[in-house]
């Protein structure tokens, strides 16, 4: 049977992606989802000077919007990119939000360019441009990337390296294994949630977590929206905004290329067929122009939510909207809001560890599932280049235009692969 076919099920998962699961089941699963997102998804206002609320209920909308334009087939989480955040705390200073709203719809802008144009070219070249070789050290770079951030969360309180930090999340870590190893059914398939609340339990008894904001939060709070003519007016167009982020939206349209490959891999599907990689990059500029007009950051796929998938073998739609919904709920409810931003760092990175270490195992998978032969040196070569120049984030600057490892990575391994013999010399 196809795998593109909506008849189709994979044998491998515990709800496939068209399956819902029961109320409170579906309650909890989300809300994994949510936790699992938060600390990202709010760190990036706090770094640029947004609303955090604000950047919760876009990513929310955002998610939803791109699971309508996806037809309802990829569980992909939008939310905060971190790929914005230089070039928006320069505008935030020098022309305030209005700078950041049309650098961030320029972003969605390009990105629907971008879809128009692979929908009419088609996508057949991603076959040959992305096999095996490249794709699996591409999500390998993905998942170990971000290694470096997980263990700062782990080990850092603000510039001091305190031990207390890092016995939490080795902890948080430890009870998310023993879960996943350890319990049956439904509790295995929470096992993140679990960990993440045993984490901040323990927290709470060492009394790292402050409470004093929860506090002084009302119940209901109206996000601090930005409307364009309604909260402030453009008084001009800000052509330095559109032209530092919107080179940046390829540097995100690489990673969002990676998460696709990641998703393909573990729910034996090809998104990129079917509903088309044309579908997949209007859903994310879709989602950053709603952004834009309502005053979020920028937004892209979440790695955060693969890694939750990749453990609990949960791939359903319906989970993902959930946690869209809870998202764009809690931007409103100003104590839930303030709560789930107690969670410390250390909880974060000890369920990071996990996260994305999971990401890239799946890279591996690739790798060993097609059989790729490192006793070429073809592929030794591919490889070794993705890998390093992704992990240790040799990027590309040109002026205030950044291109990250990963970008760079994945382009090399794409040209490499594509003028690379299939031999060695030495080897014929």
């Amino acid at each position: 049977m196809d795998a593109n076919d909506k008849s189709y099920r994979n044998p491998e998962a515990v709800l496939d992606l068209y399956e819902r699961p029961p109320l409170g089941s579906w309650i909890l699963l989300s809300l994994q989802h949510l936790f699992s997102m938060f600390g990202a998804t709010v760190l990036v206002p706090l770094l640029v000077g947004l609303d955090p609320s604000i950047a919760l209920f876009s990513s929310g909308v955002g998610t939803i919007l791109h699971i309508l334009i996806t037809k309802g087939r990829i569980p992909a989480y939008m939310s905060s990119s971190f790929s914005f955040i230089v070039p928006s705390v320069a505008l935030m200073k020098a022309a305030g939000y209005a700078g950041v709203a049309q650098g961030t719809i320029a972003v969605g802008l390009v990105y629907l360019i971008i879809a128009t144009i692979v929908g009419i070219a088609g996508s057949d070249w991603i076959d040959r441009a992305l096999p095996p070789i490249v794709v699996g050290p591409i999500v390998i770079v993905i998942g170990l990337s971000v290694a470096g951030s997980a263990a700062n969360n782990a080990m850092m309180n603000g510039k001091t390296y305190d031990l207390k930090y890092f016995g939490i999340a080795i902890f948080t870590l430890l009870v998310t294994v023993l879960f996943n190893m350890y319990l049956k059914g439904f509790w295995s398939n929470i096992a993140i949630l679990l960990g993440i609340v045993c984490g901040y339990l323990l927290s709470v008894a060492l009394g790292i977590v402050d409470f004093s904001k929860v506090a002084t939060t009302p119940w209901l709070k109206l996000p601090a929206f930005e409307f364009p003519f309604i909260s402030y007016q453009p008084k001009k167009i800000y052509w330095d905004a559109i032209l530092s982020f919107a080179p940046i939206a390829f540097v995100t349209m690489a990673e969002h290329l990676g998460h696709i490959m990641v998703l393909d891999e573990l729910t034996h599907r090809n998104f990129f067929k079917n509903p088309g990689l044309h579908r997949t990059l209007a859903g994310d500029g879709t989602a950053s122009i709603f952004a834009g007009l309502v005053g979020g950051p920028p937004i892209t796929s979440y790695g955060e939510n693969i890694g939750v998938m990749a453990v609990n073998k949960i791939f359903s739609v319906y989970v993902i909207v959930g946690a869209a919904v809870f998202a764009a709920l809690f931007g409103f409810v100003g104590k839930l809001s303030a709560l789930i931003q107690t969670i410390p760092g250390p909880v974060i990175g000890g369920i990071s560890f996990v996260l994305f270490g999971v990401i890239a195992s799946s890279g591996l998978r690739i790798l060993v599932d097609n059989k790729v032969d490192f006793n070429r040196k073809r592929n030794l070569m591919i490889a070794s280049v993705i890998l390093v120049i992704g992990i240790g984030n040799a990027y590309l600057e040109i002026g205030t235009f950044q291109f990250t490892g990963i970008g760079v990575a994945t382009v090399m391994g794409i040209l490499l692969n594509l003028i690379l013999p299939r031999e060695a010399l030495s080897e014929e």
